[in-house]
């Protein structure tokens, strides 16, 4: 009983030893999907920022919780030449917690939940005649869309050094954005995030 107790200590002190603390960031290329009901939708770029723990789980396994700030939203462009956009962006602080397998030590594939905040949210139609704001939803989108999004991430990462790694991920949205079907000028109580991103991850340490 001894050793067993031993060797568990000598487990758990090896996996405490073994985590790694790293920071990320990259671009996100998201949409929503049945974008208030409209089909030209287009993809919206921006960006996602934010730290992360690593920890191993069993020989190739590891658990990745992260924190990140992940700008999303979409864009819809309409009128002669596409002049006029309706555009919608939000800002959620993320916490993916993915699963690792870790086929190489230098290639991994991964998946898991993703559970979002929103902290901020803007929505305007401008007319790009004149580059100006022609309608504001701002405070009308804050008011109706939820607070909470839940999502499931897959993905997958190449490390060229022991530090310094490319990183992709798919994140799909279960929970619907909107509270009702009157939303920001638009009907999004059906709508769901959706995201690609791209970026670079660094661990410190060895």
């Amino acid at each position: 009983m001894k050793k067993l107790f031993l060797s568990a200590a000598v487990a758990m002190s090896s996996l405490a030893f073994a985590q790694q603390f790293g920071i990320k960031g990259g671009m996100n290329v998201s949409s929503i999907s049945k974008d208030g009901g409209l089909s030209d939708t287009e993809s919206k770029i921006g960006f996602n920022a934010g730290v992360f723990l690593n920890a191993p789980l069993a020989a190739n396994f590891s658990i990745q919780p992260e924190v990140l700030y992940n700008d999303l939203g979409s864009k819809v462009t309409y009128g002669q030449n596409d002049q006029n956009s309706y555009s919608t962006n939000l800002g959620y602080i993320s916490v993916p917690v993915m699963f690792q397998y870790n086929a190489t030590p230098q290639f991994y594939l991964e998946a898991g939940p993703q559970f979002s905040f929103l902290v901020n949210a803007n929505s305007k139609l401008k007319d790009g005649s004149n580059n100006t704001t022609v309608t504001d939803w701002t405070q009308t989108a804050k008011d109706n869309l939820n607070t909470f999004d839940f999502g499931v991430g897959i993905g997958a990462g190449y490390y060229f050094t022991p530090q310094l790694g490319l990183t992709a991920r798919y994140a799909a949205g279960v929970t619907k954005i909107g509270k009702n079907d009157n939303a920001f000028g638009r009907p999004y109580s059906e709508s769901k995030n959706n995201n690609f991103q791209v970026g670079l991850a660094y661990k410190f340490g060895k």
